[in-house]
């Protein structure tokens, strides 16, 4: 399975350098003087030593810096900060689930089962990562040391992709050939419900600040909403063929969610009621999306090759990312206090401060 079978792809565009800047400050300390001795004399004197220190200037918002994966054609997908400080992401052509420090230093853990496909990834609240293989059709669970448990699924061939720890305490995730939305608890056990509406290829998934799980219906057209009991509703998205993708929850206390399909960034109330802003840069491809530590919303532009960023009044600002046709897909913030994102075509994992 590749990224074009999941967004639309393929534009690029102009790079730019990363801002760096350092200052040194000199400070002038007193540190040694001699004393005068005995008889009538003495005589005392001082040295000043000149102590250098080197203090990083504030980077400046915006400002992007990219590390490169070990394995060639990892093709990273979604990414998730977690509970060890550090970053942790699907290599879904890699077969392998990589972790990297907020300083730039990658580990990378080969999955067991062959031709997984690893495509979602998520914290959970045994504080391991859990991910989705879409090519194996199995929930894989990998602890902070590299230990691995894989749980198949046996209803068929689901085409497992987002999944997101819920706030019953289980991990949730999206079946889009079964057309089911489904969970697994942290001994393995699964429940799956079906999706009203047929063909709907459910997607992003999050949970919401309502306490229930939201995801979206890429092929419906749509935004489901499913309570911790299994009940679902689902929202028709104003704009035709909007083709929701990534979701998450907003600092304003609403879903946000990307809208591959007619190029938009959208905002719904957990009643329902749906706002739509329009991206400036025209067939970005919006893809993942995350809340930033800066009280906004930040996705990435996968055709576009750029990053943006969407305050919750609706005004965009948007970041080209340096590496050229990088198509960056997944996105999270870090415990650092920046976003971080994946780039499929680029191999790399970036980082752009808020």
């Amino acid at each position: 399975m590749t990224l074009l079978q999941h967004s639309i792809l393929n534009s690029t565009a102009n790079s730019f350098g990363r801002i760096l800047a350092t200052m040194s400050l000199l400070t002038l300390g007193l540190v040694g003087c001699g004393g005068g001795g005995g008889g009538g004399g003495g005589g005392g004197g001082g040295t000043m030593t000149p102590i250098v220190s080197t203090v990083a200037a504030p980077v400046a918002p915006g400002t992007i810096t990219e590390y490169a994966i070990p394995t060639g054609n990892a093709g990273p997908f979604l990414i998730a900060a977690g509970p060890d400080g550090n970053l942790w992401f699907a290599e879904n052509s890699g077969g392998k689930i990589g972790k990297i420090t907020t300083g730039g230093a990658f580990t990378e853990y080969a999955i067991p089962t062959s031709a997984s496909f690893p495509f979602g990834i998520a914290s959970g609240p045994d504080g391991n990562l859990w991910f989705t293989e879409n090519g194996a059709n199995r929930i894989g669970k990998i602890t902070m040391s590299g230990t691995f448990t894989e749980y198949p699924i046996m209803t068929g061939s689901e085409g497992l992709s987002g999944i997101s720890a819920g706030p019953d305490g289980n991990l949730w995730f999206t079946e889009e050939n079964d057309n089911q939305i489904a969970k697994i608890t942290t001994g393995g056990a699964f429940t799956e419900y079906a999706i009203p509406t047929n063909l709907s290829q459910p997607t992003g998934i999050a949970a919401g600040p309502d306490g229930n799980l939201w995801f979206t219906e890429r092929g419906s057209n749509k935004i489901g909403k499913i309570t911790t009991g299994g009940t679902i509703t689902e929202y028709a998205v104003p704009t035709g063929n909007a083709t929701p993708y990534g979701i998450t929850a907003g600092p304003d206390g609403n879903l946000w969610f990307t809208e591959v399909g007619d190029n938009e960034i959208g905002k719904m109330t957990t009643s329902g009621t749906f706002t739509e802003y329009a991206i400036p840069t025209v067939n970005s491809g919006p893809l993942g999306i995350a809340s930033g530590p800066d009280g906004n919303l930040w996705f990435t532009e996968n055709s576009g090759n750029k990053i943006g960023k969407i305050t919750t009044s609706g005004t965009f600002t948007e970041y080209v990312v340096p590496t050229g046709n990088a198509t960056p897909f997944g996105i999270v913030a870090g415990p650092d206090g920046n976003l971080w994102f994946t780039e499929t075509n680029g191999n790399k994992i970036g980082k752009i401060t808020p």
